[in-house]
């Protein structure tokens, strides 16, 4: 797809990714970018990662750990059931 047609039909771009789509945009023939589906990230891989960097972690790093949990919402926290 050309930039001028990811540009103009972006929503659509972007719900092709949400279905798993990969979309490689070009410019002048070349390829210049990708658009695909973000990685995710299990809550439980998240916790499990930060069990075991416990001792190599930013002394304040709990403490902006902590502040962003306390900052999300209902509806966040169940997009990560495991969390």
């Amino acid at each position: 797809m050309t930039a001028t047609e990811a540009a103009r039909n972006f929503a659509t771009v972007l719900d092709e990714a949400e279905r798993g789509e990969t979309i490689v945009v070009t410019r002048g023939g070349k390829r210049i970018a990708m658009i695909g589906p973000a990685p995710t990230a299990p809550g439980r891989m998240v916790k499990a990662f930060l069990a075991r960097s416990a001792g190599t972690l930013d002394p304040g790093f709990a403490a902006d750990v902590a502040a962003a949990r306390e900052s999300v919402d209902d509806e966040m926290r169940s997009a990560w059931p495991d969390a």
